[in-house]
């Protein structure tokens, strides 16, 4: 797939109840390549020639052009999202620091656990720890994202 992985199956919803903490979410993996970063900083109308011109980069004091921030966010935000399907819903994204250039010819890896779960009324809480890494180390984070999954009726009352 684009990420790097096997594809979400949509068709199934994981739950609340199903959750355990400490249980890791499947890493996605995305190579970047000047294409991939163009499109992306297209995508996210992110016209700076940061993300795209290697000379304009390099008199800014980056190494090379670099992934932006949307595109990066993203990154997370799909790491979740395949996690918590299409009926669960990200209500905070906490700690997104990038920490270095995310750089054209990396691979960047994004790597997520459930680090605790909870209920508020009817609704089942998670909060996820997630970080961005390439092979020089973590690139982005970590942080939190705070999510939310259907909860089984049986476990409602």
């Amino acid at each position: 797939t684009a990420g790097g992985g096997v594809m979400a199956d949509w068709s199934r919803q994981r739950t609340w109840n199903e959750v355990v903490e400490g249980e890791e979410l499947p890493p996605l993996s995305f190579p970047l390549s000047v294409y991939r970063l163009v499109v992306a900083a297209a995508g996210t109308r992110d016209f700076n020639a940061i993300h795209h011109n290697t000379a304009y980069a390099q008199t800014t004091g980056a190494p090379e052009i670099y992934a932006n921030t949307m595109f990066l966010q993203g990154m997370w935000e799909r790491c979740v999202r395949e996690y918590i399907g299409l009926e669960g819903t990200i209500r905070r994204i906490a700690g997104f620091r990038m920490r270095s250039f995310t750089l054209v010819g990396e691979t960047v890896v994004v790597r997520a656990s459930v680090s605790r779960k909870w209920r508020e009324e009817d609704a089942g809480f998670l909060e996820i720890t997630i970080h961005s890494e390439t092979s020089r180390g973590i690139t982005v984070g970590p942080g939190t994202v705070t999510a939310t999954l259907p909860v089984e009726q049986s476990d409602a009352l």
